[in-house]
């Protein structure tokens, strides 16, 4: 039966039918492995935004090493962004599916995993990145 509130214990499915745990140790595991996919979304998250800003702000610099060879470097970074995008939607989506469990742990894994990631990878050059995308110098 599918929980319509929170939660708290070890007996929880997570997006298929398969991914069932039923002991404190298969519990734990698929939080640690949830808490990671979500660091993991935040980092993806970063390097496609880099991407984007790089691909905008200096084409020919994309080419090389990442797009070595390729004629059209900023459809090929265009293309690679948009491939980035859609693999970091993908795991966005599974990730609220999880917390759509209900399960107060899954919750709080997602959530923290989320918070890290954004602590390690997006936090730091944030105002970089900004100042990077805006093309008047008025604002």
């Amino acid at each position: 039966m599918m929980h319509m509130t929170f939660y708290w214990g070890k007996s929880v499915t997570i997006l298929v039918d398969s991914w069932r745990t039923d002991s404190w140790i298969s519990y734990l595991l698929s939080l640690i492995a949830l808490f990671l996919a979500s660091a993991f979304y935040q980092y993806l998250e970063d390097r496609r935004v880099r991407l984007k800003l790089l691909s905008k702000s200096n084409p020919s610099s994309v080419e090389a090493p990442l797009f070595a060879g390729s004629a059209g470097g900023r459809s090929t970074a265009r293309i690679a962004a948009s491939a980035l995008f859609g693999v970091n939607a993908a795991i966005g989506y599974l990730l609220m599916l999880a917390v759509m469990s209900f399960n107060g742990g899954v919750f709080l894994a997602t959530v923290f995993g989320l918070a890290l990631g954004y602590h390690a990878f997006r936090s730091g050059a944030e105002e970089d990145l900004i100042s990077l995308d805006k093309t008047c110098v008025c604002s």
